[in-house]
């Protein structure tokens, strides 16, 4: 039996937390789900993935199906089965990742041929056909296929994009109510225009999601501009749905986020810093290259529980980076993922307890204490 509910637990301001309850358990919200993009969190073991908080985890379907490909994966038992992942797993669509592949795309009204970045095949991709990809790996919550509005793009070409994505969301719609899952999520489009945004949101809700995504930033923008998109975007979606914002991000930009009204969140940030030696602590971020840490006893953050901190020195990682052992980005990243998993965990305690404002201006001020 499909299982999908969201239960808002508490509020402060515009921020909320709460749970989703799914067959394969509960997510707490605000979340942030690592980013499995062909089946593993990069560096990390499932077990891994587990302990340092994540409830869900997001796999990506434009790779997925490249490979090993949708009806191998079916035919091996799913992508949980596949990746020894038994907790939530949302895909998203595939539409951003083949939209990022330039002239090897042709678009039209039917969907998106292009060829493989993997080996130069052939394929097509339509709504109804990310459905059933995305049917096919087992996913928990499934996204609506889409067009990534690129940036900067002027009212014309955002409203076309976004028009676009709206007929492209009722088809999945439809795709999907042939064989639901537990969740489809729609997407707002519509850049940085304000109308179009409002028109976006007018038509999901008459086409009806378990959940709503926000789109389209994160692309280029800057913090600035797409903040001002969030001070009014959430507020468009039915209040009573999980709030997705995609690809966001760096800490201070869910931080912002989170006060705004958003509940989940992914990125390969954490991941991608791990394997280029930036950590990510509670002052900011540090360059595990630099030589300042060569004779460097303590560890990564002193205030983060993670084995990582708890057993390895700056100086050791410094180490392992320059003797460009495998180890460094494995430890970096574990160490990472549990940040981010750490700063969830403090928001959704400072919005039980009603001082959200202030855990966020604490955080962000000794960020930018450290930057100064």
């Amino acid at each position: 039996m499909n299982r999908f509910d969201f239960h808002i637990h508490a509020t402060d301001g515009r921020a909320r937390t709460g749970t989703i309850a799914t067959q394969r358990g509960t997510i707490r919200t605000p979340a942030f789900m690592p980013v499995g993009t062909a089946a593993t969190v990069k560096g990390m073991h499932p077990e891994q993935v587990k302990a340092a908080g994540a409830d869900i985890i997001l796999g990506n379907t434009y790779h997925l199906m490249l490979r090993p490909g949708a009806e191998r994966m079916a035919r091996l038992g799913g992508l949980h089965r596949f990746m020894n992942w038994d907790r939530p797993i949302l895909t998203d669509s595939g539409g951003f990742q083949v939209m990022s592949l330039g002239s090897l795309v042709k678009m039209r009204e039917e969907g998106v041929s292009f060829q493989s970045h993997v080996d130069g095949s052939k394929h097509f991709v339509s709504p109804e056909r990310s459905i059933e990809i995305q049917r096919l790996l087992g996913s928990d919550i499934v996204m609506a296929f889409d067009e990534c509005t690129k940036h900067p793009a002027s009212h014309e070409q955002a409203a076309s994009s976004m028009r676009l994505s709206m007929r492209w969301a009722k088809r999945s719609r439809d795709a999907f109510l042939e064989n639901p899952a537990p969740a489809l999520f729609g997407i707002q489009q519509g850049s940085l225009y304000r109308d179009l945004r409002q028109e976006s949101a007018e038509r999901l809700m008459e086409i009806g999601f378990e959940g709503y995504a926000i789109g389209g930033l994160a692309v280029g923008e800057g913090q600035e501009s797409m903040f001002e998109v969030l001070d009014y975007a959430p507020d468009m979606l039915p209040p009573d749905r999980p709030r997705y914002l995609m690809g966001v991000g760096k800490p201070s930009d869910i931080i912002g986020a989170v006060l705004r009204g958003v509940d989940m969140f992914d990125c390969v940030l954490p991941t991608r810093s791990g394997r280029t030696a930036q950590a990510f602590v509670t002052t900011g971020t540090l360059n595990l290259r630099n030589a300042r840490h060569a004779e460097d006893t303590g560890p990564l953050d002193p205030e983060c529980p993670c084995p990582t901190c708890a057993n390895y020195s700056r100086a050791y990682l410094h180490h392992l980076f320059k003797a460009e052992e495998m180890l460094g980005p494995m430890l970096l990243t574990q160490h990472n993922i549990w940040h981010y998993q750490q700063l969830m965990q403090g928001l959704r305690d400072a919005i039980s307890e009603g001082r959200v404002e202030a855990y966020a201006r604490d955080r962000l001020d000794r960020m930018d204490q450290a930057a100064a």
